[in-house]
């Protein structure tokens, strides 16, 4: 059905010669509209030379004596831009200048005030004035014609900047090259002979003041270390006898220390001692009656003997209490002085004693452990009872002796001794306490009159050496001055020899004479400009487009085929009339009565579907549309040679942007009738302005930007210019793609969403005729 329907299309289209003719003014009306505006736009910033631009100098000068050279900046200007072919400069005066502007005779006028170059010489005085241009510029002429007189302006600033930074390096390269010259002549050299000669005077004279005053401090200095060495002397004395007051404060004190902890032992060994040997006893008695018991009740007797093992074993904390007490005393002992050979002997005594405690702290755990053993036994074994019963009594019995060994040591070997060393320590202190009290109060009188003394020749030879350094600075001050003059003569004429330092100069100072002589006797009108303008612009271009005409090519023509399907839904017909359908279905001329009022879906019956005449009508706008792109892209790679790096996919996206350009058009138009066509011109109105193809979608108002995404001259114009100039990795694919997806609603729409408003489009087709003028 679809292709008999286009059959019938192509051989109605073909069937005489005018209809030949508007078939083939359909394809290329589209590609003329693309052409002429992408030739009249091929580089229009090219041919701005046409534009009149008036220049008014009313530039006075200026002359200073600063700069003794008359400076006149609106001079240069209309002497650079009579080099400059830009725009087309006109040269008159301002009132001229003025009135052409408002006339329409130039674009612009640019008018050098009378003191421009004055007000820019400020620079070199405290009240500074910013110099300014007048600029005069007639905006209603054209849009684009101020933006370019804008550059024209900016070019004639820059020239300005750059002529005024030349001019003033340029003074300052020839005014050091003048000085450098007259430091070359004869008559200089001889100043510089005679000032060497009198700087030379000037730092001997320096350095003799300084040396006689570095005596003079000296000689004070050796007054100054005897009264030192007499104050070290005394300190030394004041010291010691601090140390031997601290020494007898810590030795009355260890004495105290000694006496208290000898009487807190002394309570401690007569308490703990009682204490231990009466338990032993009443252990015995215990051990007996416990044993006595076993037969008749062994498990009373186990009891009593675990009791008696913890009452031992608690027993064991005295031990600890008096060896406790006798580290004390050992500690108070380790504080007295160490000469007395009766410190040692206690301290001696002291270790025994705590060596003899912890024995008899062992003979009572071995007790306690014994008791406990014998507990488990009386169960068991009545014979094994017997024997522990021995054991034990005589492990009392060696405990009770242990106890007696310590008190007897303490009372023999540690009391005594205790007390013995107490009693000598405390005569010492009151001997020697006294003598050492009379010698601090001596040490202190003789420090504050040494200290006087050094203080006051200290302050007299600091006083003396600030004055000799000041002076030895003048002095190298005075030569470092000398020298650099003289490698100044000798970078100056090679020969110098004046001074006795010019063959001393150093290797830097001289290199900055080279570099100071290079820099004078170069081209001093290349330096000025290479200063006025130091940083030039390297511009890189990526994806680089040929010309103007070219980027501007992907918009004119996607437009021109939008425009190209709107043409064709306005000279074809989309709809297939009942004659059409009948010869289609080989019914006749007429379709049978019984089909009902004419209209699309009104053959279904016979199988002539609504998508049959949707696709069936629509395969000869896309034969037009596709011709048309096809022609208008070749046109513009081969007509007007617009850059294609990639020729083939540049033709891609051509075919493309008909198929989708022309099926929405057609289905606007095949389900809206007219209305559809004036939607299909609103999107293009609206596609215009907010496809980005002219001015960057950035630059666009909110709405537009929003919009951007949802329309299909965007994605076809990217498509285009990376065919042009290249595409950064699946950019062109991607575009290609969402290009296509606009063929889903608009399938969707001719499809399936047109079939409940046909009936609708039909009654507003009836009511325009009706009107007899839509």
């Amino acid at each position: 059905m679809i292709w008999g329907i286009f059959k019938r299309d192509m051989c109605h289209a073909t069937r005489n010669v005018i209809a030949v003719i508007v078939s083939m003014g359909l394809v290329v009306v589209p590609a003329l509209y693309a052409w002429f505006n992408i030739a009249a736009s091929w580089d229009p910033y090219g041919n701005t030379k046409a534009l009149k631009v008036a220049v008014a100098n009313n530039d006075k000068g200026y002359k200073s004596d600063l700069i003794p050279v008359r400076v006149n900046v609106g001079e240069t200007i209309i002497s650079t831009l009579h080099a400059n072919d830009q725009l087309d400069w006109q040269f008159v005066k301002s009132d001229k200048a003025i009135d052409g502007v408002k006339s329409g005779e130039y674009y612009a006028a640019i008018v050098i005030p009378k003191g421009f170059s004055a007000d820019m010489m400020t620079l070199f005085s405290p009240d500074i004035k910013h110099a300014q241009l007048k600029y005069y510029l007639n905006e209603k002429i054209n849009p684009i014609a101020p933006h370019i007189t804008d550059q024209g302006a900016t070019t004639v600033v820059n020239t300005i900047d750059k002529t005024f930074a030349k001019t003033i390096a340029q003074v300052g390269l020839d005014l050091a090259s003048s000085i450098l010259h007259y430091s070359q002549s004869p008559q200089m050299a001889e100043y510089m002979r005679n000032l060497n000669g009198n700087l030379t005077t000037t730092a001997d004279t320096l350095s003799g003041a300084s040396q006689q005053v570095t005596s003079y401090s000296q000689l004070l200095g050796s007054a100054n270390d005897i009264v030192d060495s007499t104050g070290k002397l005394l300190a030394s004395a004041t010291k010691a006898g601090k140390q031997a007051q601290n020494a007898l404060k810590q030795g009355k004190s260890g004495a105290t220390s000694l006496t208290s902890a000898g009487a807190n032992v002394t309570s401690s060994v007569n308490t703990a001692l009682d204490q231990v040997s009466g338990a032993f006893d009443q252990v015995a008695a215990k051990v007996n009656k416990a044993f006595d018991a076993i037969g008749k009740d062994s498990d009373t007797a186990a009891s009593q003997l675990a009791t008696l093992s913890e009452q031992i074993s608690s027993g064991e904390s005295l031990y600890d209490t008096y060896i406790t007490s006798l580290n004390h005393m050992r500690e108070s002992v380790e504080q007295l002085p160490d000469s007395d050979s009766a410190k040692q002997a206690l301290l001696e005594a002291i270790d025994r004693e705590i060596t003899l405690l912890e024995a008899a702290k062992g003979d009572s755990q071995k007790l306690a452990q014994q008791l406990k053993d014998a507990s488990t036994q009386v169960t068991q074994d009545t014979a094994a009872a017997e024997r522990s019963r021995k054991e034990i009594l005589n492990r009392i019995t060696s405990a009770k002796q242990s106890i007696s060994n310590v008190r007897d040591d303490y009372a023999t070997n540690v009391k005594p001794k205790i007390d013995a060393l107490a009693s000598t320590v405390s005569t010492l202190i009151s001997q020697t306490d006294s003598i050492i009290t009379q010698l601090s109060g001596t040490a202190d009188d003789l420090d504050d009159v040494t200290g006087d003394v050094g203080t006051n020749v200290t302050s007299i030879r600091s006083t003396l050496g600030a004055i000799a350094k000041k002076l030895d600075s003048s002095a190298a001050t005075v030569k470092e001055l000398i020298t650099k003059l003289e490698t100044g003569g000798n970078a100056g004429d090679g020969n110098s020899d004046g001074g006795n330092g010019g063959n001393d100069a150093s290797s830097s100072d001289s290199g900055e004479s080279d570099e100071l002589r290079a820099l004078a006797t170069a081209n001093a009108s290349t330096l000025s400009t290479l200063i006025s303008a130091p940083v030039a612009l390297h511009r890189v271009s990526v994806y680089p487009i040929a010309n103007y005409g070219s980027a501007m090519a992907p918009f004119y023509t996607i437009l021109s085929i939008w425009v190209g399907a709107i043409i064709l839904c306005a000279m074809l017909k989309v709809t297939i009339s009942d004659r059409e359908k009948a010869h289609v279905l080989g019914l006749g001329d007429t379709l049978p009565r019984v089909a009902g009022p004419s209209g699309p879906g009104n053959a279904s019956r016979w199988g002539l579907r609504l998508d049959h005449e949707y696709f069936g009508r629509y395969a000869i706008f896309a034969l037009l549309a596709l011709l048309q792109g096809t022609l208008v892209c070749l046109g513009d790679m081969y007509f007007l040679g617009v850059q294609a790096n990639h020729a083939l996919q540049f033709l891609a996206v051509g075919w493309l942007a008909a198929l989708v350009f022309s099926n929405i058009v057609y289905t606007l138009t095949v389900s809206f009738g007219d209305i559809g066509k004036a939607v299909a011109v609103v999107l293009l109105v609206m596609q215009v302005a907010g496809s980005g193809g002219t001015f960057p979608i950035e630059t666009l108002p909110k709405f537009f930007q929003m919009l951007y995404p949802f329309l299909p001259f965007p994605h076809a114009i990217d498509a285009m210019h990376a065919a042009m100039a290249g595409s950064y990795g699946n950019e062109y694919l991607l575009d290609m793609v969402y290009l296509a997806l606009f063929l889903i609603p608009s399938l969707l729409l001719g499809l399936v969403l047109r079939k409940p408003v046909i009936r609708l489009n039909n009654w507003v087709s009836r009511n325009l005729e009706s009107t007899k003028v839509m």
